[in-house]
């Protein structure tokens, strides 16, 4: 297991404490993914799938997460790059920024190593995960993450200030 997967709250399967809504669930985000594209690589021993996006600023690692204990989706977009030391604290004010504005998900940043990502979830306890809900989870994930990507390596790479870098992506 990658270290991103750790930190996704993934957990190993233990069929006793799933679901069977959870399940479906899962099945049906693959099926989605598969159908949509996506070419999904399913984790071993993992209710998630790895799927990659190629956005218009970078090619963006993903992983589509269902906790099938919980029957909630979690769909995760992986900077492609970490945050060097130096620059965490100017990110930090960066994603909180773009935060301020988001309406569905949010930024996060690994203090650690610098991974950054953009989370996207939604609870479907004792309904029916269907595919458009599936599909507002994921594309507003990829979306997010590529519109704020130029911004986010301006300041990772001190070549401008969060605001000024907020401000240019129009936010």
């Amino acid at each position: 297991m990658t270290e991103a997967e750790a930190r996704t709250g993934d957990v190993e399967v233990n069929a006793s404490s799933e679901v069977a809504n959870g399940w479906r669930g899962f099945e049906t985000v693959g099926a989605f993914l598969e159908k949509d594209g996506w070419h999904p690589q399913k984790l071993e021993n993992r209710t998630a799938y790895q799927v990659d996006f190629s956005g218009n600023f970078g090619d963006l690692r993903c992983y589509a997460h269902v906790r099938t204990d919980l029957e909630q989706f979690l769909f995760y977009v992986i900077a492609p790059i970490k945050t060097p030391e130096a620059s965490r604290s100017a990110v930090a004010e960066y994603l909180t920024r773009a935060n301020h504005r988001l309406r569905i998900g949010n930024f996060e940043m690994d203090y650690r190593d610098g991974e950054i990502r953009y989370r996207s979830s939604i609870d479907f306890e004792g309904t029916t995960l269907v595919p458009a809900l599936i599909k507002n989870t994921i594309y507003p994930a990829v979306h997010t993450m590529d519109f704020y990507l130029p911004g986010l390596l301006g300041v990772m790479y001190g070549k401008q200030e969060p605001e000024e870098a907020i401000q240019a992506v129009g936010g």
